[in-house]
């Protein structure tokens, strides 16, 4: 079972077409993630199954996009989620 999988079932579960995420000070953690929609250094826009979500920052780099994860690195500054 992957890490994100186990804290899901132990906060209660969530819902696989929409995209989950976890944010630090150096960047951000996305999963369920479906296409890139938008990408610069300032803008990270990510579609899931059902709605999608906008990180804004400053020096966002996509480190790592595989098997519906996303791994960005920056300054996340703001989010923004989507239906």
């Amino acid at each position: 079972m992957r890490f994100g999988e186990e804290i899901s079932k132990i906060l209660g579960g969530e819902d696989p077409a929409r995209i989950a995420y976890t944010v630090s000070g150096s960047g951000a953690y996305l999963r369920n993630v479906k296409r890139i929609t938008e990408f610069s250094s300032a803008c990270v826009a990510l579609a899931g199954k059902r709605g999608g979500i906008k990180l804004q920052g400053a020096g966002l780099t996509i480190v790592k996009y595989a098997a519906g994860d996303v791994v960005v690195q920056g300054a996340v500054q703001n989010i923004s989620v989507t239906d």
